[in-house]
């Protein structure tokens, strides 16, 4: 994909999430976010303690299931939307931890903060920036997460690039997020509408496996959820996308000690 071609997948991603949180567009789950939300291992405490239209719907799975959170952390969310996942990572982190949701979207990023105001939340905030060039210092975060969101980069290597760059020596990825279970035919892969639908963008899972060890980590995993077709087949009706996609959980690790970027990236005091 070209530099044209990946500005146009940007600003189409762009547009259309900046349509959804402005209530011009509809999720790809339908109106029932809550019960789509149900299907992908939320608790119902988990949905019923946030914020109305934090919650909206977009997501593949629960990474903050998988991410095994501690008191004190400082957590990441790449592609935070209306602030959802992140909320739940601030009630684990406790008042000590803190939270950072970047979105690429300025709608998106609005009301999120309006909905951390609604919620009185003091540990986390929003910033509008791409997760391809991240507004986050070297060597700051313990955690990342990203809920269905890397798949809608035209750049993954340089998202998983920038994740290593912020996290600390041992620090986590994981990342609920579509795969490709064989190549998305052509006349699907080249629609926009199934790139910002979450289908044309997903990438099988050797070549996911290869570029998180390309750029450094450690330890990564990939375990493709064989019942997300059952959502997966009302993204982009008739485009039978859960032939050729399904959700999974990516984990990985930056090995302690491992340089990154040169000098800056490694300096213990940096701060997020």
């Amino acid at each position: 994909m070209d530099q044209r071609e990946q500005d146009d997948v940007r600003t189409a991603v762009r547009e259309q999430y900046g349509a959804i949180a402005r209530g011009e567009a509809k999720s790809c789950c339908g109106t029932n976010c809550c019960d789509a939300s149900a299907k992908l291992g939320y608790a119902d405490d988990e949905l019923a303690g946030v914020p109305e239209g934090a919650n909206m719907g977009l997501g593949c799975g629960n990474p903050g299931a998988i991410a095994a959170l501690r008191a004190g952390e400082v957590v990441l969310d790449l592609g935070a939307g209306g602030g959802f996942d992140c909320f739940l990572a601030a009630r684990q982190v406790g008042s000590s931890g803190r939270v950072i949701g970047v979105d690429m979207t300025a709608d998106m990023v609005r009301k999120a903060r309006a909905n951390a105001a609604t919620l009185g939340t003091r540990n986390v905030e929003f910033r509008l920036g791409e997760i391809e060039h991240l507004p986050v210092v070297d060597v700051s975060i313990d955690v990342i997460l990203s809920n269905c969101v890397i798949n809608l980069s035209p750049d993954k290597e340089a998202v998983f690039r920038e994740a290593f760059r912020v996290l600390k020596p041992a620090g986590r990825l994981a990342i609920s997020d579509v795969v490709a279970l064989s190549p998305v035919p052509a006349e699907l892969a080249t629609q926009l509408s199934a790139y910002t639908g979450c289908i044309a963008g997903a990438v099988e899972v050797d070549a996911l496996r290869s570029v998180l060890e390309s750029v450094g980590f450690a330890d990564v995993t990939v375990e493709v959820d064989a019942k997300s077709a059952s959502f997966i087949r009302d993204w982009l009706p008739g485009s039978n996308a859960e032939r050729y996609i399904a959700a999974a959980t990516i984990r990985a690790v930056r090995p302690e000690g491992k340089a990154c970027c040169g000098t800056a990236c490694c300096a213990p005091e940096a701060t997020a």
